[in-house]
Order: C-alpha cells, then structure tokens, then sequence
C-alpha cells in the first residue's frame, strides 16, 4: 500500500507482510521478519533493500523490568523492540507532506507505540517521532525509546563519519574519521555475533550543543553518498552508529536514563512522544545538507524576518561590552543608522543599578536610572526609531539571580529543584517554564518591554547550564524535568510571538550552545559565537550553515576604528553569506571608514533576498580551526551561486573546484571588497581562481 493524497489518510489493518510509503524523493519499504516485528527495509533507491532480519525494528525501547537482550552500550537488542508486533497503519498528504503512522501493540504490558514518520514532499528528508500509550493496567517506567532507527547501510569499512565540535568561542568544528576506528573488526564469522561496540554521542544538560552539535553523518567513500541527521531535542539526546549483520546501524534518541537521569512512568492511559530524529539522504554531504536547510525551512514557524533579513546592530561585541549608557549609546545610534543597521539592539547591562553588579541580581528587567538618567531608557529606545531603526534589548529570561528580589516573590516550585534543595549555578535560580508563577513572571516582563515600550527586537540568552535538570512534583527524575522544561519554553516563546507577531528573537546561549533544531523551529535567528577575534571568526563563519539556514545564522562583523581597510573589510566579509550582526565603535570612525562598512551593508542588501533561499557548499570541504584557506558558497535554485573565500596564511592563489558549474560559461564578479586592489576571482571554465595578495583577505564572488 502507498500513501494517497487525502488529508484523512488512508488506514490498514491487515497484517503488514509489507508495504511500501513516500514521495519520488524519498521512498520507503517495510516488510516482517521471522520474530514477527515490521522493519523498515529501505529508504532510498530500490538497491538500498535488505533482507528484514538485517533491519531494526521500528522501535526499540527499555523500561524497568524490561531491559536489553543483550547487554552492551547500545540501545538496540531491546526485549519490547522483539515484542511490538503492527497492528495497523494510516498514511496521507498534509500541507505538502506525505505522512505515515504506523501502531505496534505489546499484548501482555499493553503498551502501545505509534510511529510517526513524515516528509516534505520533494525533499529526501525523513522525520520519526514515536507516540507511547500505556493501554494496560499496571504503570511502566520508561528509560529509553528511540526516535528514529535505519539499519541496513553498507559495512562500518566503507564509511566515514563526521561529528561537529561545539565548544564556547570554538563552533561548528567538524571533523571526520572512519567509522572502523571505533566499531573494530572483530571477525563476525568466527563468533556468530555482532560487535557489541557503538560509536555515540550525546549532549547533556540545558545546553543541548554544548560539546557537541546534535548531529552526525556517514559517507560512503567510494561514491561519497551520505546519511545526515538531526536529533531535534532542547534537551538532552544521543545517537549511535554500530555493526549490525556486515552492515551499519543508526539510532537516534532523546534522553535516557543511563545517561541523561531521565525516565517518565506511564501510567495507564497515559502517552509520552519522543523528540523527533531526521534524517537527510544526498548523493554527497553537500547534497545532503541542502536538503536538511530545505527542511529547516520548512517546518519552522513562518516569520517575516526568514525573508526580509534586517542588518542588526547590536552594541555588544567588542564595543560596550555589557556597558550600555545614554551618553555612549546615542552617537553609536547615529553611527549605526548612517552605516545601514534596521535594527539596534542594546545588550547586556540596562537593567544594571546595582552596585555590586548585575549578575547575581537580574530578574526584575527594570531599566537602570543610573545609566538612562535623562528621560530615562525611553529616550534611547525613541532615538532608534528617529534613526529609522527598530529598537532591541538584550533579556535572559530564564534566569533570576540570587540576589533578586524576584527570587523571594516566586514560589519555590517555580525554580529548578532537587531533593527539596532550590538549585542555584554560577548565582542564578533557573526557572522552570512548567510553573505557572514562573510563565506569568515572564509574559509580564515580555509584554512591558514590547507591548509598553514598543521594542520589536529581543535577544534571549541563557548564560548558564544545569545537568541533569530539576525534580518538581510529578517528575520521576531530573532528565524528565529538564526535558519538561525545555519543551515549556519553546510552548512559552511560541506564545509570545503568537500574541506579538512582528517580534524579532535571537536565540542565543552563550554563542551557540543552545543550536538545537527544536530551538531553530521556533526562533527567528540563532547566535553561531561569542568569539571576539576576527581572525578566528571564519571558521565558524563558515561551518555555521551546517547548523542553522543561512539567513537565521547571526555572524558578528565588528570593524574597529583602529583596524587598516583590508582587516574592516575581512571582519565584514566573513558575515555576508549569513545574518550580519554589525557592532564595532562605529561612531569612532573617520567617514572614510565608515564609508568601508556602508558599502559592505548596501552589498548585503542587494544579495539578501537570495540567501532567504539559497543551500550551503563548500568548495574546500568543511574548514578546520586552523586553516589557512576557508570558502563556503551559496547556491540560488535557477539563480547565481555566491562564494566567500578568507585567505589567513599560505600561499596568495588558490583554485576552488565548483562541480555544478564546471563546464559551463559563468561570469565571475567581486562584490566585497570593493577595491581592485584587494583581490580577484577569474573562471577559467572548471573552477574559480582566487588572488588574495594580502593576509588576512577575504572576497565575496558572485557567479552568474
């Protein structure tokens, strides 16, 4: 049976010996191994097929009294993965997504799993989510189910796989090794088994991407196809790739219990739905990353900023640093709108009247007098919209300092919790959105600053992580809570836009500890670093599309009245093919200079509407921390393809190789820098050549 084309869908209850779902983009098989569980057998080209006792079943889950069937750091093998026998599925088109709903049922716990899988129509993106419903009589104790699971990929000897590291100023860093180096070669023929290794990972605490990015990729080295994905939780999650039958598996999951304390009693009648696992198929990574920005694009919430992209200039990176005041903001205003800034964002340090500082007192979201002593913020925020600019203030929401009398007004359970013990990190209360006392704190403080003085520009930061989470009434453990929390503030953050529709958020923890896919679903922009050195901005500039779609992707440009023309035109060329957040002492620049950052704006603009829809490639392969030569290119479906080139070292030539346009007749052209004398870019017919004769260089080319 396929998926047809009505929104009811259409159901089966026959016992599924197989079947077939999806769209020409992504088509799918199903079939019934020998113990009865309905397996997924492709996903892919009709050659992908294997035989049903090489896949997985569709679900694999633990919970107490019903563990693994063999014991290992895996978590498949499981008892209730043998036991969830199909009882029926449904499947239909929504909105230009095929869907698919797929019930097992255990019969002796009864317990019931809906796997729910989807796809934009067009793209070769799967997204799974599993629904849990306890339709027995006596309580389970969940501690793990997956997501998402494909098993059948080629042997462990033929991949290579790809994790990001994310560290604080150090994002987006990728890096790549064979897939042997961890699963090893054990020889399966002698011991009749598989390999009980794993590769995994995992991301731990209320910073979701710290340490890591939540995502992963295997290539085959031979035709350089690739299996992408995304594990989208705002919270914790794991993924884990391991030998099964001469072949690869993958499993995605949220949290579990073994490594993130996270369980969740089922109670009869009761559900629990995973976070959703994604999956992106592409003939190269490159391939497969365009489709996953194309799904980004397409199951996050619709936004006015996705397609108008605004120059934003915030006052914070190496410029006020946390020190804003009337007497330094108003010149730096001026500045800022005669160089293009839309929007004006004062950061950190308005609320601050606190002799002591302003850390481990926040919570209250007052301006300061101290700083606004003249018509107090009002007039700062008036200037900016004199200015032709919408005003933004800085706000780290979840937070309440120690010292806030915020702190006394709340009641206990609306702060994070453990064995009685209100939890306090780096001084600060961490506020749990599940409380009702802690949402209405924030709607209030929210709607003062947009509803009251009209601001239409929120950065929200969250400068402190806490693992493994908080146990409040009703939590079984403290996973389950952080988990409970997390997904309260995307509902709480939904609501707010939903009542203040033309709202700009940036997402931001820290940088980008906070770039999660269920995040990016929700907000408008998403901070890619703190990293104040803009010879090590690139690298991050460059990877940040593997993260976040290009026009979500905030890169700082912070030119410096003390910076030479070439270093003002790389710190502005790094932010081009992204969101440019401008910020840098602008009002300290000769007109000459300010002139530098005027054209590299009026440069954005004119591009900007072609980023909105433009995928991500990288003609050098994805840049390492220290290299010397980094490219990262755009390409415009049935338009131009965009490349920016840095060059901090080594020779001053380079030959980037552009596959998708080899062969034909383009025309290259440099937008920024806008000197002859910074650099040039010719087609020779295969490839682009790229001059830069001074270090550091950059070049924005534009091929046509």
């Amino acid at each position: 049976m396929t998926s047809t084309a009505d929104e009811a869908g259409e159901a089966s209850n026959a016992p599924a010996q197989g079947f077939s779902w999806g769209h020409p983009a992504l088509e799918a098989e199903f079939a019934t191994a020998s113990d009865g569980t309905l397996r997924l057998v492709r996903l892919g080209a009709p050659g992908d097929r294997v035989a049903p006792e090489s896949a997985l079943p569709l679900v694999e889950l633990t919970a107490l009294g019903h563990g693994s069937g063999w014991s290992g750091p895996r978590f498949t093998g499981t008892a209730f993965g043998s036991h969830l026998r199909y009882r029926a599925h449904r499947a239909g088109r929504r909105d230009d997504w095929e869907w698919l709903t797929v019930e097992l049922h255990d019969q002796d716990t009864g317990l019931t799993a809906h796997v729910e899988l989807t796809s934009p129509v067009g793209l070769p993106v799967l997204r799974s989510r599993v629904r849990l419903r306890n339709d027995g009589a006596e309580p389970l104790v969940i501690q793990s189910v997956s997501s998402l699971l494909l098993a059948g990929l080629p042997s462990p000897d033929a991949l290579d796989v790809h994790r990001a590291r994310n560290d604080w100023l150090a994002e987006c860093r990728w890096y790549t090794e064979p897939l042997r180096a961890t699963v090893a070669d054990i020889g399966g023929d002698v011991h009749q088994h598989d390999s009980r290794a794993a590769l995994a990972l995992t991301g731990r605490g209320s910073w979701p991407t710290d340490g890591h990015l939540s995502m992963g990729a295997l290539t085959d080295r031979g035709d350089g196809r690739t299996w992408l994905w995304q594990v989208e939780s705002p919270a914790g999650w794991r993924w884990d790739l391991g030998e099964r039958a001469r072949g690869t598996y993958l499993a995605l999951n949220g949290p579990t219990d073994a490594e993130h304390q996270w369980r969740d009693r089922l109670e009869p009648e009761a559900e629990f739905t995973t976070v959703p696992g994604v999956l992106a198929l592409g003939a190269d990574f490159d391939a497969a990353m365009g489709a996953l920005t194309s799904y980004r694009r397409a199951v996050r919430r619709p936004h006015p900023d996705h397609v108008e992209l605004p120059v934003v200039f915030n006052d914070y990176m190496n410029t006020l640093m946390g020190d804003p005041t009337t007497e330094k903001l108003l010149p730096l205003i001026d500045a800022a709108a005669e160089a293009g800034a839309e929007y004006f964002c004062v950061d950190s340090g308005w609320y601050d009247d606190d002799a002591h500082g302003w850390w481990d007192s926040v919570g209250e979201w007052l301006p300061s007098p101290r700083r606004f002593p003249d018509g107090g913020i009002h007039k700062v925020l008036d200037r900016i919209r004199e200015r032709g600019m919408v005003p933004g203030l800085w706000l780290e929401p979840e937070v309440v300092g120690v010292r806030s009398p915020v702190a006394a007004a709340l009641p206990p359970d609306a702060f994070f919790q453990r064995d009685g013990v209100r939890l306090a990190e780096q001084g600060r209360h961490q506020l749990d959105l599940r409380h009702p006392a802690a949402r209405a704190h924030l709607d209030k403080t929210v709607d003062r600053i947009v509803g009251d003085w009209g601001v239409g520009y929120l950065k929200l930061d969250y400068n402190i992580v806490i693992a493994p989470g908080t146990v409040a009434p009703g939590d079984l453990a403290p996973g389950a809570g952080l988990l409970g929390h997390a997904q309260a503030y995307l509902d709480w953050l939904s609501g707010v836009l939903d009542r203040h529709p033309g709202l700009v958020v940036e997402n931001c923890a820290s940088g980008g500890m906070r770039t999660d896919g269920a995040t990016l679903a929700v907000a408008q922009l998403q901070s890619t670093s703190d990293q104040q050195d803009p010879l090590r901005y690139p690298p991050i500039a460059a990877s940040a599309p593997t993260a976040v779609p290009p026009e979500q992707g905030a890169v700082w440009a912070y030119p410096q009245p003390e910076f030479d023309d070439a270093l003002i035109s790389f710190t502005l060329g790094g932010a081009l093919l992204g969101r440019v957040h401008l910020s840098g002492h602008l009002d300290r620049m000769s007109e000459h200079q300010l002139g530098l950052v005027r054209d590299a704006m009026d440069t954005y603009k004119a591009i900007r509407g072609d980023l909105a829809g433009a995928v991500p490639f990288w003609p050098l392969g994805l840049p390492g921390w220290t290299d010397e030569w980094l490219a990262l290119g755009m390409r415009v479906p049935d338009g131009p393809s965009y490349v920016t080139v840095w060059r901090r070292g080594g020779s001053t030539e380079l030959r980037l190789p552009l596959g998708h346009l080899a062969g034909r007749a383009v025309r290259a052209e440099v937008l920024h820098p806008s000197g002859p004398e910074a650099g040039a870019a010719l087609w020779d017919g295969n490839a682009l050549r790229v001059s830069l004769p001074r270090t550091p260089g950059v070049l924005l080319v534009r091929l046509s």
